[in-house]
């Protein structure tokens, strides 16, 4: 039977990417996406199989959990938000739908997933999860998103070692990304090229930029990486090439 990989956020851009480059190495595949439309068009695509579930309901994910099966080799949750605004007109309920969608969502899928990650034959099981430059750089309208992605880096790094050695845990960190998500930012072509000149290599990332990543991260190639948050940002977390 082939390694199993359960995926959240499998019918959005970086989901599916990864999905994709999984399917390709011959690993078997679990989307999880509350758009069971495009599930089951992706599923049928690739020979996936799949399961509709929002991440705020607990009980969705351990019945998308058990769907994927009783042993798995690793779970991505490539589930996130972007919420800009100033502080000023942020409300509790951004805070909180922020944190749950990014970090505690992460934290459901994971206890969801430890009996059949444990219960994976291999050296090691894996988990994905996936942040923002944004955390590490400051932006501006960024306060909701890059503070529940602050606490998606701190829960890699605190699973990492307490889930070590059987289980591996990396985080990987995109700037702006061409997905279905950042359609409001990337669909101004204004902005977009403005946005693409700030970074080293000039352009937005791609979906399959993130998935290579987090593919390799993922498999058993990367089995002595863990507890790394991993940026995907053309270099804008760590070079100035202008000023």
């Amino acid at each position: 039977m082939a390694d199993t990989y359960l995926i959240y956020g499998g019918a959005g851009g970086i989901g599916s990417a990864l999905a994709r480059r999984l399917r390709a190495k011959g690993y078997g595949v679990h989307l999880v996406s509350r758009d069971a439309d495009r599930l089951a068009a992706l599923a049928g695509e690739i020979g996936a199989t799949w399961t509709a579930a929002d991440v705020t309901d607990r009980e969705a994910i351990a019945t998308a959990t058990a769907a994927a099966g009783p042993s798995l080799a690793g779970l991505a949750y490539c589930v996130g938000s972007i919420n800009l605004k100033p502080v000023a007109r942020l409300t509790d309920a951004d805070f909180t739908r922020d944190f749950e969608i990014n970090a505690l969502g992460a934290v459901r899928a994971v206890q969801a997933a430890l009996p059949a990650l444990k219960a994976y034959e291999g050296e090691t099981a894996s988990i994905l999860l996936v942040s923002t430059v944004a955390v590490a750089q400051g932006f501006s309208a960024h306060a909701s998103v890059s503070m529940a992605k602050g606490a998606v880096e701190g829960l890699t790094v605190a699973l990492a070692a307490e889930l070590a050695p059987k289980i591996r845990v990396n985080c990987v960190a995109p700037s702006l990304t061409r997905t279905p998500l950042a359609q409001g930012l990337t669909s101004n072509e204004t902005m977009a090229k403005a946005i693409a000149a700030l970074h080293a290599i000039p352009r937005l990332g791609e979906a399959d930029d993130v998935a290579a990543l987090g593919a390799l991260l993922l498999d058993r190639d990367a089995g002595w990486i863990t507890g790394q948050i991993i940026g995907v940002d053309g270099g804008r977390s760590m070079l100035r090439t202008k000023g």
